[in-house]
């Protein structure tokens, strides 16, 4: 229909155009809200984590026989004093170090003439006025003075109480926050069952339980791993004799909760001190010395040791995740960022509806193995095909598993893109040349070493035939399944189907061959092709036992059920090569009995 002066064609575009549009404007949303509601949701972030933290003691003093109230009181009481703690150490510690901070005034400056360190921020300095003048900008005036002698005593005390009282009421309302999120978790838990949706009720309440307890274990073993670190270094500084020592393992500590840039921050505070304080360097290479070990030490044998491989985040994701936090809610930003970031991706591995943010924050693939294998193919890279099967073979994946869960899935993904007439030939010309390059390079694999007990007729050049359907990648299936069956230590070989038409094949010698697999995607061929093939191999192969190997077939595939449902079928069917590799055994391991069967997946 044209376009009329009423603009009817208009509206459906405008609501396409709205649809498309309508998750960036909620992406804008979420991002106005969390900048400008900061000060709310700040508390608020602290206030989770922190009853995350403290879940595990709550039901600790739970099991001891305590109330619920009683028991997140004292859990709180017990958070309140190591806090306070924390805080009266730092104080004390700044006090005693301001006061000693005079008498290595000399060691410092001594060592920064022996740097020339003033010779090359004087050159700095001389250097920006010179482009100062280059570009005519005007020197930059002085900051004006603030007169304080018409200042009323109200104001003094208001302007030395207010930066004190802002830390004081942000700690006074996360307090109050994780006090009641612990009181009223049950309530809060079934307010996000609510919203996740009841109609598989037992599912999310199952999934938010355990999202849940892996974030309390979670936060819990970060904080108690990182004040080990703190405490390990402060006692290291103490015995250098570094002053302020445990002041300084407060900071490690803290600075272990930011990723990557934490570890120098923690260094330079305790190394300029110590520049200061010795007059020579041994305690400044002491102290970068013991950051150098402790650091590698906790990253590398401690937290694998309990975290397991990683936290669950992929190094892009922290990165981006720090800069977003610290350019949302600043410094305590950036100290949030890897404990917010792990819990939305806790919530994502166990929250269908949330499953976005494991896939973009995870460290998890993105993709299947077999989803990889498809697209690696597609991009014609064989390199990385070659890469992605060694490294699995490295790990104790067998080529026969390998090939059964990886490239034949991935073969199967592609026949399904061919059906569906979403792939170009040239595209589907690129796969099989990656494909038949990886076979190349695979073929050396050696067999297992149960190969060595097959009976001699079955190691025979073949013993096993695996001949190719009519679909555009059966041809591959059946190489990639010979492939397999050799490193089982069957003499097994590939043939096109056009082997079982025309003139008579000199390898379809039923005296010579003991199986026949005809190896068939799902997508490319139908129950009545299969049943063409089976009367052709049993004309050429008469006596000889066939598997149908419909690979990877899913459950609820049309031809499986056909092929099922026969009668006096002729031949067993089987959906993967761990099957065929079975029945292969089975059948070698009993030559004079018939067939067994094998159960298809």
């Amino acid at each position: 229909m044209d376009i009329g002066p009423n603009g009817r064609r208009a509206a459906p575009r405008a609501t396409a155009s709205l649809t498309a549009a309508a998750p960036l404007v909620a992406a804008a949303i979420v991002v106005a809200a969390l900048y400008l509601g900061r000060d709310l949701l700040v508390p608020l972030a602290l206030a989770v984590i922190l009853a995350f933290v403290l879940a595990p003691l709550v039901r600790l003093l739970r099991r001891a026989g305590l109330g619920e109230v009683a028991a997140a009181l004292l859990a709180m009481l017990a958070a309140v004093g190591v806090l306070a703690g924390l805080f009266t150490v730092v104080l004390r510690q700044l006090a005693a170090l301001a006061a000693g901070l005079a008498d290595y005034g000399g060691n410092l400056r001594a060592k920064l003439a022996e740097l020339r360190i003033a010779e090359l921020l004087s050159g700095a300095e001389d250097a920006v006025n010179a482009l100062r003048e280059m570009v005519g900008a005007r020197p930059a005036q002085p900051m004006p003075t603030v007169a304080t002698e018409d200042s009323t005593p109200i104001e003094v005390v208001a302007g030395f109480i207010g930066p004190v009282l802002a830390p004081l009421a942000t700690a006074g309302l996360v307090l109050v926050f994780a006090l009641f999120i612990l009181l009223y978790r049950e309530d809060l838990r079934n307010r996000l069952i609510r919203l996740a949706g009841v109609r598989d009720l037992h599912r999310t309440v199952g999934a938010l339980d355990d999202a849940a307890y892996r974030l309390s274990r979670l936060f819990l073993a970060q904080l108690i791993l990182n004040a080990a670190f703190g405490a390990a270094m402060a006692a290291g500084l103490w015995l250098i004799g570094l002053p302020g020592a445990p002041l300084w393992g407060i900071l490690a500590g803290l600075m272990r909760f930011v990723p990557f840039v934490g570890t120098p921050v923690a260094v330079i505070p305790p190394a300029l001190v110590a520049m200061a304080a010795d007059p020579g360097w041994g305690m400044s290479l002491s102290v970068i010395g013991l950051f150098a070990l402790g650091e590698p030490l906790m990253g590398q044998l401690f937290e694998p040791l309990v975290f397991g491989r990683s936290a669950g985040l992929s190094p892009v994701s922290i990165i981006v995740a720090a800069t977003f936090w610290t350019f949302m809610w600043g410094p305590i930003g950036l100290l949030l960022a890897t404990p917010l970031t792990v819990g939305l991706v806790v919530l994502g591995r166990h929250v269908p509806r949330l499953e976005f943010l494991d896939v973009m924050l995870g460290d998890r693939p993105p993709l299947r193995p077999e989803e990889s294998f498809y697209q690696r193919a597609l991009e014609g890279d064989a390199d990385a095909l070659v890469l992605q099967a060694r490294a699995a073979l490295r790990q104790g994946t067998s080529l026969t598993a390998w090939h059964d869960e990886v490239a034949l899935r991935g073969l199967a993904l592609a026949e399904a893109d061919w059906s569906r007439e979403v792939l170009e030939p040239e595209r589907l010309g690129a796969i099989r040349q990656q494909v038949e390059t990886l076979l190349d390079e695979l073929a050396e694999s050696p067999p297992t070493p149960q190969a060595a007990r097959l009976p001699d007729s079955w190691r025979g050049e073949g013993a096993v035939l695996c001949i190719a359907g009519r679909g555009r990648l059966d041809d591959l299936s059946a190489a990639i399944a010979a492939q397999g069956l050799r490193h089982e230590g069957f003499g097994a070989a590939s043939l096109p189907s056009a082997a079982l038409e025309g003139a008579p094949d000199p390898r379809l010698d039923p005296a010579r061959v003991r199986l026949c697999c005809l190896s068939v995607l799902e997508e490319g061929s139908s129950a009545a092709a299969v049943r063409y093939f089976l009367r052709r191999v049993a004309r050429r192969l008469p006596g000889v036992p066939v598997i149908v190997a419909l690979w990877h077939a899913p459950p609820g595939s049309a031809t499986l059920a056909e092929l099922r449902q026969e009668k006096g079928a002729a031949a067993v069917i089987a959906t993967s090569l761990g099957e065929v590799a079975a029945f292969c055994q089975a059948s070698a391991d009993q030559p004079a009995a018939s067939p067994l069967p094998v159960p298809a997946g």
